[in-house]
């Protein structure tokens, strides 16, 4: 085209047109060396790990920071930060150097926030780093391979001024084979709070240790005198052995300036696994468990633990409010075991830990509520809910954070936690490097919120309720660098809650509208307090007729304490397992008083009693209890002289009783009976016993004819006794007769030696005598009127 300008209309000749190409070629040749030589952004075919990841600002390099030491340094210290770098791109990086970059200074909350969100982001601004000689150097860093690294500068080569929160940066710079020139690759942002004298206000810090666990004991109990206690399942053992998450909490908890929170539950379950105890095994069998010695060590370090320190207590099972007040209230007697549960708490936890707990808190999930959860968590007594302040917003426009308690009326104290500093330790806290981000970001807030105003405030702290053990591990070096540092002072919840409420803070509870959603959607649903309503009224029905109700009443009314708990959040289908496995054990024991089934009776007369046997199962006696016996036909068949009659039982443990009805039979055939266990108040108890009486009574007619044939009988045994008699006589006069004949007669052989007569000896022959009849009959005449009421009966 140049050439064509110069020259319009010609065309220039090949030698002219070979020199001026090469003069521009020639030409070009500063400017290509010129722009080769200066950096320039990734060429727009970067394709790959590493291009994709410098677009999105994490860089390719990730930088973890493990430890940083002191976390709130003061005059003289010397800052160490260590942790490892790791080349996650596919080019190995070259000249590397990791140090560190002091940033600006954070003065609001807000600002920590944004700085932790976007901690890995290398687009941001980041400081200078600081002096050459405290940078580690790496000749190259192979893709996948982590190198570890230490950096130490003197807290005064920071170039800290004024007192608050810096940003402080670890960074990796580098070049690669792509893009050979010195850049950020990868970075890693934290806090440094600096305040190197004594605050001259401190804030007075409240930190809850929360002691709480799912829940592990069932309603069962063995049949022994001791009642051997039957848990869900052995997993609590793991939990408070040496390590486990529960022996974590004590350990670390015990040299804190804490307020305990606990769960009775959890001390009454530890406390039943110290003696004999039973867990699931193969079928129905249970097995006996083996960790008594270890239950026995834990309780012994939480009552050491606890000496001198303030102990909250929860309801017994920690009952969900939040749950209970949106899907429990419409259903009758929930409330009652909410009562229940908060009467038991502070007598369990005396018993065991020997120390006198206060019961006026009341704790929501996640200290979310509304209206109806606050009535409800005052409803069992407490007047103090514990509520947090991404909940409980500020509507004012405070600059500020301001003190926890806030009367929101009737007598309630809103004690309202710190959102950004109980949530501090939430997620895995199991790597190094985010439990070293957790405790930098909780000082950061803690001191940020302490130099707001010059105004003494009261700050709680209510982290999650049952803290992992790499969570509670980082809560205790984050509180005991607070309690080391110079800007917070320990304070009781007690005492937190009677702090003077700041008059500019809300104290309007939010709106049921308002309640998360994210937290209603995991919360127990209406068929867990039907279900728990259901078994409670089986209950009330059963425990009448115990003579020890202690034995039933305690294990269930704490089973159902635990069927409520905040812990099945989230576990609906084990926790309809947990209640029906108490319904269902309730059901069986009900089931161990019933009435013996018996098969069709015969009746053979107008009347006889009927036995109908009542078999008690269980350990203890049974009484207040009443058994009817129903005639379904009571023109043919009369039970006590009408349709029905009643009678009191009472049956001691493991045997039986029979109870008998009197009868009477008014027509041949057959007559249903109907045998039912009431209680005393007139409610059905079990499953009534149904059988047939066969009447065979005996017809006046026929009992006419027997008696006429008895009659006969009777007549004809007197007439042979009279004509026995007659002959008898007969028999003596003749002998005395012939005796005196015979003193006379010269023949008498006694007398003369002659030889008796012939017509005496005919006389003889003629009237023999006969064996004498016994004075009184064989048999005694037959009685015929109708069978006495003891008569036998066949069955």
């Amino acid at each position: 085209m140049a050439e064509a300008a110069d020259f319009p209309g010609t065309s220039p000749s090949p030698a002219r047109r070979w020199l001026r190409r090469t003069g521009s070629l020639l030409a070009g040749v500063p400017l290509l060396t010129g722009l080769v030589q200066l950096p320039t952004a990734p060429p727009a075919d970067a394709v790959g790990a590493d291009a994709s990841q410098a677009v999105s600002g994490k860089g390719s390099v990730s930088v973890s920071v493990d430890t940083l030491t002191p976390g709130a340094p003061t005059e003289g210290d010397t800052v160490t930060v260590s942790g490892t770098v790791t080349n996650k791109g596919k080019q190995t990086v070259t000249d590397a150097r990791v140090g560190l970059r002091v940033g600006p200074l954070l003065n609001t909350r807000s600002s920590i926030d944004s700085v932790a969100r976007n901690s890995t982001d290398v687009r941001s601004a980041i400081g200078a780093e600081v002096g050459d000689k405290y940078a580690e150097k790496f000749d190259k860093l192979t893709p996948g391979v982590s190198q570890p690294f230490a950096l130490s500068v003197p807290v005064n080569k920071l170039d800290l001024g004024k007192d608050g929160v810096y940003q402080l940066t670890v960074a990796l710079s580098g070049e690669t084979s792509a893009q050979p020139w010195q850049q950020t690759l990868g970075v890693q942002r934290t806090f440094l709070p600096w305040l190197p004298d004594d605050a001259g206000t401190k804030t007075k810090t409240t930190f809850m240790w929360p002691l709480v666990s799912t829940s592990h004991m069932t309603a069962e109990t063995g049949s022994d005198e001791q009642q051997t206690p039957v848990l869900q399942d052995d997993d609590l053992a793991e939990d408070i052995s040496p390590g486990g998450r529960l022996d974590r909490m004590v350990a670390l908890g015990k040299d804190l300036d804490v307020t305990w929170v606990i769960d009775p539950d959890l001390l009454a379950s530890v406390e039943a696994m110290t003696g004999r105890y039973e867990v699931p095994g193969e079928g129905d069998a249970t097995l006996a468990g083996g960790h008594q010695a270890v239950a026995k060590r834990w309780l012994t370090e939480v009552q050491k633990a606890v000496t001198d320190k303030e102990v909250v207590v929860l309801p017994f099972g920690d009952p969900d409010l939040a749950s209970l007040a949106h899907n429990g209230t419409s259903v009758t007697g929930s409330l009652s075991h909410l009562k229940e549960a908060s009467d038991v708490a502070s007598g369990t936890v005396e018993s065991i830990l020997h120390v006198e707990p206060t019961t006026d808190f009341a704790w929501p999930v996640d200290g979310a509520v509304d209206p109806s959860i606050v009535k409800v968590a005052t409803s069992a007594g407490a007047d103090k809910v514990i509520v947090r302040s991404d909940s409980f917003e500020e509507t004012g426009d405070l600059s500020y954070t301001p003190s926890a308690p806030r009367p929101i009326g009737g007598g309630t104290t809103a004690v309202v936690s710190d959102a950004r500093l109980s949530t501090a330790f939430q997620g895995d806290m199991l790597r190094a490097s985010a439990s070293t981000l957790a405790v930098q970001r909780f000082l950061a807030q803690s001191l940020t919120l302490g130099l707001q105003t010059g105004k003494q405030r009261s700050v709680v702290v209510a982290p999650q309720r049952m803290p992992s053990a790499s969570q509670a591990q980082t809560m205790a070096e984050a509180l005991t660098i607070l309690q080391d540092g110079t800007w917070s002072e320990s304070q009781d919840l007690t005492t937190a809650a009677k702090a003077e409420p700041d008059p500019a803070a809300t104290t309007k509870v939010p709106s049921a509208s308002a309640y998360p959603s994210s937290l209603r959607e995991r919360e127990l649903p209406r068929a867990t307090f039907e279900q728990i309503g259901r078994t409670q009224a089986k209950l009330d029905k059963f425990k009448v007729i115990l003579s020890d109700q202690s034995r039933v009443v305690t294990p269930f009314g704490r089973a159902l304490n635990r069927a409520m708990s905040v812990s099945w959040r989230g576990r609906q289908s084990e926790a309809a397992i947990y209640r029906s496995g108490i319904e269902s054990y309730l059901d069986t024991l009900i089931g161990r008083i019933r009435l013996i089934d018996k098969s069709e009776t015969k009746l053979s007369g107008r009347s006889a009693t009927i036995p109908v046997t009542v078999q008690n199962n269980l350990v203890q006696g049974v009484e207040h209890l009443v058994l009817r016996l129903t005639s379904t036909n009571p023109t043919r068949l009369e039970i006590g002289g009408d349709s029905y009659e009643e009678q009191p039982v009472a049956v001691s443990g493991g045997h039986s009783q029979s109870v008998k009805f009197t009868t009477s039979a008014n027509a041949n055939g057959r007559a249903t009976v109907v045998a039912q266990l009431y209680t005393q108040d007139g409610q059905k108890y079990g499953e009534p016993v149904t059988f047939d009486v066969k009447v065979t009574e005996i017809t006046a007619t026929v009992m006419l004819v027997i008696g006429g044939g008895v009659l006969l009988l009777v007549l004809a045994g007197f007439r042979m006794y009279t004509q026995r008699k007659r002959t008898a006589a007969r028999e003596t006069d003749g002998r005395d007769h012939e005796a005196d004949e015979d003193t006379d007669d010269p023949q008498n052989p006694e007398a003369a030696g002659g030889r008796p007569t012939q017509e005496a000896g005919t006389d003889a022959g003629a009237d023999d005598p006969e064996q004498p009849s016994d004075p009184t009959p064989d048999t005694a005449p037959e009685n015929a009127g109708p069978s006495g009421t003891g008569e036998r009966v066949d069955r």
